[in-house]
This record gives structure tokens, C-alpha cells and sequence, in this order.
């Protein structure tokens, strides 16, 4: 289950169906991952092919991400069996 965001138009997003703190074509995906995401129990339940699921090194150890479109990611933590801290990001 889905506890907590980073990103407040992606909270937005996954609350009310609302796009406009996110980029509107990556909508149709970022539905697709959220709802996984909160049916997910571990981060390995993300690991589908298109997502591209890996964890990230360094400062950010322990932060999962997954692939949306160009340098765009989803991250996220899991505590126990929810997902925390989701954030919708630009890489580099």
C-alpha cells in the first residue's frame, strides 16, 4: 500500500485523477505504476519489464526507482510492506 509522497502533484494525482502537477503524457503510465505500487507488499513486486526496476547506490541506498519515460523516474521506499516516500522525478 501506497503510505506516503514526496511529490505533491503525484499525491494529487493518485488521490483525485487530477494531471496538473504532472507531466500529462506520462499519465496513463503513472496510473499503471501507482496501482501496482499499492498493491505491491515488497519492491521486487515492481519488477516488470517496461518498469525497469532498480535500486538506487550511494546517499539514496535503500531508494527503488522505475522507469517512466526518458530520464523520467518514479522512487519510492518500502517500510514493511508499504511503499513510502513515492516521488516523480527528471534524472539528470
Amino acid at each position: 500500500m501506497v503510505k506516503s509522497f514526496r511529490h505533491k502533484g503525484l499525491q494529487e494525482f493518485y488521490e483525485k485523477g487530477i494531471t496538473r502537477g504532472i507531466n500529462p503524457d506520462h499519465a496513463s503510465k503513472l496510473a499503471r505504476i501507482l496501482d501496482r505500487l499499492d498493491a505491491s507488499v515488497r519492491p521486487l513486486d515492481m519488477n516488470l519489464p517496461d518498469y525497469r526496476l532498480h535500486q538506487l547506490s550511494g546517499r539514496e541506498k535503500g531508494t527503488w526507482s522505475v522507469w517512466i519515460s526518458g530520464n523520467w523516474r518514479v522512487t519510492f521506499n518500502f517500510e514493511a510492506e508499504d511503499a513510502t516516500g513515492v516521488d516523480y522525478l527528471d534524472y539528470h
